[in-house]
């Protein structure tokens, strides 16, 4: 499973109805399956297939009161309903609810450690290996923050998680820190995986440390860094997922996305006549492009707001029949123009390609497409839905084949110097673009 979530705790009244409330927030994360766990002496969970507002309907809320939930949205590649988060298991006879943010890159084998042991796993997800850990090690140290340290050393990869159990929540992002995760607290305390959810609650936030583990109970907060290795986070989050008003490890999306634009038309500008984006993935590196080049902005694509991603849709022909349902070309904007599409990432192509042909059959003269990001070339481990290389479409040939294949007549990527130079960091992972992973996550 290679999964890109959002995922959301707290200690505080009302919980249940803020987490919904957050998932609202954090929907753009994931828009398959929506899920609530609280404590009421023991774990309850609401969860089902769809978006937040068709898993909650009528009285499922007021079946969870409680102070303490977590609560997760999902974006995966396939599953079933059994697989919603957040999960529940067993180990040790202690039962825990997890929701988790990433992916496991030594599951496999540590599964199959534990299934010699005798435990005996419900969930094909990777997620419950999270939980199943804690537990066996929580019954051999008896402290919980000695158990988080243990799954430290022991799961390897990406995971932001939030575990519930035993009155507690225990919530902890993994030593490098690729997936965000913030905290903040006012009348509660509140965690979420991008901060702008957390704004619904609290004024200051800040960035839950690499390695850093918290416990919440009716008794207080309580955290520890526990482990710290050299940070590596994920540049996709700046690049396409994170929302733009989001802040992430001390960076705004947006101001990053619009310095991607201009660093852009400096390395690659375009003789063109208006300058436009792919919404609204695109918009702000197109506003900075325009910044930066002079060319004036136009809005040239409307997007229908009531389809959803394309990208993190499961299956080939979703993702080309949504295209269609998704963008509309104004006429009046570039017909008989130089058009500059910008856009943040082409992974697969088949988005781009179908744009293109718009344009030009709503009477664009050119199209010089400008991306805001380096080509994609190498898949991912670490959590997001890039599994092999051959789904993408820059893997295995230069600039001038993704082109032809796109039907542009130019087309540029930004250098990964550039992207970094916008992000305004270097401890980045960057290994989809490069092919460099980081070593921890797979030091097994």
């Amino acid at each position: 499973m290679r999964e890109k979530c959002g995922i959301f705790a707290t200690l505080s009244e009302n919980s249940a109805k803020k987490a919904y409330y957050a998932l609202l927030a954090l929907q753009h994360r994931g828009q398959e399956s929506a899920g609530i766990s609280v404590w009421r002496g023991r774990i309850r969970t609401v969860s089902g297939l769809g978006l937040v507002t068709d898993v909650f309907k009528g009285k499922e809320l007021a079946k969870l009161r409680s102070n303490l939930a977590i609560a997760h949205v999902r974006y995966s590649t396939s599953g079933s309903l059994n697989e919603t988060q957040p999960l529940e298991t067993e180990c040790c006879g202690m039962r825990i609810a997890v929701a988790h943010n990433g992916t496991l890159t030594n599951f496999r084998p540590l599964r199959e450690r534990y299934e010699k042991l005798g435990v005996r796993f419900r969930h094909s997800v990777d997620s419950e290996l999270l939980g199943i850990s804690f537990l066996w090690h929580l019954r051999e140290t008896g402290d919980e923050f000695e158990a988080m340290k243990e799954v430290f050393n022991e799961v390897k990869g990406a995971y932001s998680v939030a575990l519930l159990f035993d009155g507690k929540i225990l919530v902890a992002r993994d030593p490098v820190g690729f997936r965000p995760l913030s905290y903040g607290t006012g009348d509660g305390h509140y965690f979420a995986s991008e901060d702008s959810a957390l704004k619904l609650f609290v004024e200051e936030t800040r960035d839950v440390r690499p390695g850093e583990v918290f416990l919440l109970s009716e008794n207080g907060v309580e955290s520890r860094v526990l482990v710290r290795e050299s940070h590596h986070h994920c540049v996709f989050e700046y690049i396409y997922f994170a929302r733009p008003d989001s802040v992430l490890d001390g960076t705004n999306v947006y101001s990053a996305r619009v310095r991607m634009g201009q660093e852009l038309a400096r390395e690659s500008p375009a003789e063109g006549d208006v300058v436009i984006a792919v919404p609204d993935s695109g918009r702000a590196a197109a506003l900075g492009f325009s910044q930066e080049s002079g060319i004036p902005y136009a809005e040239g694509l409307i997007k229908n707001r009531y389809i959803g991603r394309t990208f993190i849709m499961p299956g080939q022909f979703n993702r080309e029949l949504k295209v269609k349902l998704k963008l509309s070309p104004v006429r009046e904007v570039v017909a008989g123009k130089r058009v500059v599409l910008v856009d943040d990432s082409i992974v697969r192509g088949t988005t781009m390609k179908r744009i293109v042909a718009m344009l030009r059959k709503a009477g664009a003269r050119e199209v010089h497409v400008r991306i805001a990001s380096p080509p994609i070339r190498y898949p991912c481990y670490m959590g997001i839905d890039i599994p092999t290389r051959h789904e993408l479409i820059a893997a295995f040939g230069g600039v001038e084949k993704v082109k032809e294949a796109i039907g542009a007549d130019s087309l540029a990527y930004l250098s990964v110097e550039g992207l970094k130079r916008a992000v305004g960091r270097e401890d980045l992972c960057t290994a989809c673009l490069t092919g460099e992973y980081p070593e921890w996550a797979f030091k097994f």
